[in-house]
């Protein structure tokens, strides 16, 4: 089974996320708005096939890193999330939520041996679609 397909996103937490976004906008040319970026990119294999990788700030009290005490979350791409969890339940790995179901995709979140936090990302078909309104919670 193919787990992880990808690098779907970096976040980190920050004092001052706004000012982070125009620092990043402003020193290294990222086209950031209160979300982030997002870096779209084409399948290698399959090129009409499109995809993205979110780059974002949180606020450092943000919950939504919780229960990891870490500044920073990876989002993995993954195929077939349902069955990922299945195996990774199998294995012991700490699932912290439920698998969640968005417009954009499926989500869950499970830590890693040190307690770091890691969001899997199943996306929507992503042929045409338009990333620029991707909401982070």
């Amino acid at each position: 089974m193919k787990k992880v397909t990808g690098l779907g996103g970096v976040f980190f937490k920050c004092d001052n996320p706004q000012s982070m976004n125009e620092w990043y906008a402003k020193n290294l040319g990222l086209a950031t708005s209160e979300y982030g970026t997002n870096f779209e990119w084409r399948e290698a294999d399959q090129p009409s096939k499109k995809g993205s990788t979110m780059w974002s700030t949180f606020p450092k009290d943000t919950p939504y890193f919780n229960p990891s005490a870490k500044p920073f979350m990876i989002n993995y791409r993954v195929e077939n999330i349902v069955a990922l969890v299945d195996e990774l339940k199998k294995e012991n790995v700490t699932i912290v939520d439920e698998i969640a179901e968005y417009d954009y995709g499926k989500f869950v979140h499970v830590l890693d041996p040190e307690g770091n936090i890691i969001e899997l990302w199943e996306p929507k078909e992503e042929n045409d679609q338009d990333h620029s309104a991707i909401e982070l919670p």
